[in-house]
């Protein structure tokens, strides 16, 4: 449990440090991606950005087990 929360913080302390460039990234304006814009309303939901975060992390995961 200790190595994981180590983990995560290292994780969290990398993408803050990257952030200025890690926002350039157009993760939540891809293609498939559903925005529903009206007066006083937004809806947002980023599918082919969770489906690409979710193969992502699953290929990371898959080659740290090894």
């Amino acid at each position: 449990m200790a190595r994981t929360l180590i983990l995560c913080g290292i994780f969290f302390l990398a993408a803050g440090l990257l952030w200025p460039w890690l926002k350039h990234i157009p993760l939540g304006r891809l293609p498939g991606d559903i925005v529903i814009e009206k007066e006083h309303f937004r809806f947002f939901f980023p599918v082919t950005s969770s489906i690409l975060v979710s193969l992502i992390l699953s290929l990371l995961l898959y080659l740290f087990k090894k």
